[in-house]
C-alpha cells in the first residue's frame, strides 16, 4: 500500500538510489550496469504511506571485498548507533553529529560535508538538518515526537565530493569508495524508536 517516495522527487528517475563503490549517494539504477567480485553498493529506499514519509539506506558487499571496504561498511553502520545513543529527550541535535564525526574519524575515515541528514515526516526532506560532524552543544535541543532520518555517509579517503553531468549522482573526489547507513527514528520520552528496518 505504499508508493516510491523518490521516484519523480525533483526530476530524479529512479525509484531507489543504488550507488556503487566511490559514488556516494543517489546513483541511479540501470539495467546495463553489472556489479562486480569487490563491488560494495548503498541502496537508500524512500516510502510514503498514510501521508508519512520513511527512509533508510544500507550499503552491501558484493562478492568477496577488501578488508579496507568491509571495514568501511561496518564503520558506517557503527557511526549510526553512536549518533542514536544522543537521541533522546534534553540532548542537543550536534550531540548526534559530534558521536557520528568523532567514531568515524578515530577509524580513519572521513565524514561527508555536503550532505546530510535530515528532519521527515508529511515530507521527505523537513527541518532540521542533521550534519554528520560539528562540535558539541549546538543546534535545537530533541524532544519527544521529533522524527529523524539519521544517515551517515563515509568515505574511505577524504570527505570531498562532487556531482556528475547527470545532476544526481554524486561520488568522492578522490575516486575512493564511500558507505551509507541510514534509519528513520522517533524521539521518545525513553529509548529512540526506528520505525524503518535494515538488518
Amino acid at each position: 500500500g505504499a508508493i516510491a517516495a523518490f521516484k519523480g522527487y525533483g526530476g530524479f528517475p529512479g525509484s531507489i538510489c543504488a550507488s556503487i563503490n566511490e559514488e556516494v549517494v543517489h546513483g541511479i539504477p540501470s539495467a546495463s550496469r553489472e556489479l562486480k567480485d569487490g563491488d560494495i553498493i548503498s541502496i537508500d529506499i524512500g516510502a510514503l504511506k498514510n501521508g508519512y514519509y520513511g527512509d533508510a539506506a544500507k550499503t552491501f558487499a558484493v562478492g568477496q571485498v577488501s578488508e579496507e571496504a568491509r571495514k568501511l561498511i561496518e564503520v558506517t553502520r557503527q557511526s549510526f548507533y553512536e549518533g542514536l545513543k544522543y537521541c533522546r529527550v534534553g540532548y542537543r541535535l550536534s550531540d548526534v553529529s559530534h558521536a557520528i564525526q568523532s567514531y568515524v574519524e578515530s577509524h580513519g575515515f572521513s565524514v561527508v560535508r555536503d550532505f546530510v541528514g535530515h528532519g521527515i515526516g508529511t515530507s521527505l526532506h523537513e527541518d532540521p538538518q542533521i550534519p554528520n560532524y560539528g562540535p558539541p552543544g549546538k543546534g535545537p535541543r530533541l524532544a519527544e515526537g521529533m522524527v529523524l532520518a539519521i544517515e551517515p555517509m563515509v568515505n574511505a579517503g577524504g570527505y570531498s565530493v562532487e556531482i556528475l553531468k547527470d545532476q544526481w549522482t554524486v561520488v568522492t573526489l578522490d575516486g575512493k569508495k564511500s558507505a551509507h547507513y541510514e534509519h528513520t527514528l522517533a524521539i521518545t520520552d525513553d529509548e529512540p524508536l526506528l520505525l524503518t528496518s535494515l538488518d
